[in-house]
């Protein structure tokens, strides 16, 4: 097994991977330019036809970099109308984005492709059976969904050529593994495996090593957030939280940000007090119709809604460019989900802000997520109208370099603003 670790290649454009012609001409309507380091290491692999563990953060383009090749292999080998590559997600949004962008790449191309997911009305659950009756190129997936749809006997996987799993640790998380090995059954055993996750725990590798062949392996800084994301705590009381939310968002220049809470509930409790203060926000959660879902990432794709609220779902399943502010209103339990998180800004090489409230129960938290990134995060003075700030018992190096960080920003010159790269083609995640 080969192992590539950050290794980035500066040179490299699309053209020089040769796609297909028509798959290169929806590149290049697409606008992408430049690969990302995922890409430029991915493609060559899956190209070549090999099998592939690829371990990268949320937002460095991992969708597109499998995407690319598979499209470019079902687009030389021209074997007529069979639905040839499987791709599996962990939730609707994220099958539904990976659809998106496999509909824009494919667009010259004359390739088809379908999202299949649950939680849909009748009416829906009939046009993804029809689809799937048409044999589209590409079955983006649910593994739930898919695997209801293979018991009614109207999905068969006999052709899969290319199966993707995309977040796989999400899938694990969320208890899928069963229903992932059920759909592997059926799956021809001589294809293609491809596994993309944002973490690589005991359990991922586990399955790797029970369903793919002689993988290679790429490694792309995990456990870090991307460079461009000025990342803050501010120390408050609980009943300080919203209050200091509302300030931050009215007399701040943000044209679009996301809010994280633990709960449901708290989502729903946000959201009722930010509309009550007259920020224009929505609630995103489990309790909507898949309709009304759509409805409010639109209206927030479209900038029609400056503030979503949501759990860590959204973390790993929004498809937003742009976003300029993250507040994490409760402190993740889980590290890594904090890197999802703050991972929603400052993507493809643009900045963005990070505000993390941190009560004294969740400061253990804190330190947890700053040793996973080995560096204190920047803490910001309350504003004094918030009232006073709670003192926490602090361990002297966290808070000598604390207050250091905090210096340096006091006597910072200017504003932080970000701009864009040439376009790069992004994640599902992050287009």
């Amino acid at each position: 097994m080969l192992i590539f670790e950050d290794i980035f290649f500066d040179y490299l454009t699309f053209r020089d991977f040769n796609f297909n012609e028509h798959l290169a001409e929806g590149i290049q309507s697409m606008g992408y330019q430049t690969p990302t380091p995922i890409q430029e290491m991915a493609i060559p692999l899956i190209m070549e036809g090999k099998d592939l563990i690829a371990c990268a953060q949320t937002g460095t383009g991992k969708t597109a970099s499998y995407l690319l090749p598979v499209l470019h292999k079902i687009a030389e080998a021209n074997e007529g109308h069979k639905t040839t590559a499987l791709i599996l997600a962990p939730t609707r949004e994220l099958a539904q984005q990976i659809d998106q962008q496999a509909e824009g790449l494919a667009y010259f191309t004359g390739l088809s492709s379908i999202a299949i997911y649950g939680g849909t009305d009748g009416i829906v659950y009939e046009q993804q059976r029809r689809g799937i009756q048409n044999k589209v190129d590409i079955l983006i997936g649910t593994p739930g969904r898919l695997i209801a749809h293979l018991q009614s006997g109207v999905l068969k996987l006999d052709h899969i050529k290319y199966l993707v799993l995309d977040e796989a640790d999400r899938m694990l998380d969320m208890g899928f593994l069963g229903d992932i090995m059920r759909i592997i059954r059926d799956v021809p055993h001589n294809r293609q495996t491809l596994l993309f996750s944002a973490t690589m725990p005991a359990p991922i590798r586990k399955l790797a090593g029970s369903i793919l062949k002689n993988p290679e392996q790429i490694n792309l800084a995990t456990s870090q957030p991307a460079e461009g994301i000025n990342q803050q705590i501010y120390k408050v009381h609980n009943e300080q939280k919203t209050k200091l939310v509302i300030k931050l968002l009215k007399e701040g220049s943000y044209a679009s940000t996301i809010i994280f809470a633990n709960t449901k509930d708290e989502v729903k409790k946000l959201s009722r007090e930010l509309k009550s203060a007259h920020v224009k926000s929505s609630a995103f959660h489990s309790d909507f119709e898949q309709t009304e879902r759509e409805q409010i990432l639109l209206d927030f794709k479209n900038r029609e809604l400056p503030v979503i609220i949501g759990t860590d779902a959204l973390s790993r399943g929004i498809d937003v460019e742009g976003i300029d502010l993250v507040i994490n209103y409760d402190v993740p339990a889980d590290p890594e989900d904090y890197i999802h998180r703050i991972g929603r800004t400052a993507r493809a090489e643009s900045t963005g802000t990070a505000i993390t409230l941190v009560n004294e129960r969740d400061n253990r938290k804190l330190k947890n997520i700053e040793q996973l990134i080995g560096r204190s995060v920047m803490e910001m003075p309350l504003p004094p109208e918030i009232g006073e700030a709670p003192e926490f018992k602090e361990h002297k190096s966290f808070k000598k370099r604390r207050n250091n960080n905090r210096n340096k920003f006091r006597n910072k010159k200017g504003s932080h603003k970000g701009g864009n790269k040439p376009a790069q083609a992004g994640d599902a995640e992050n287009k």
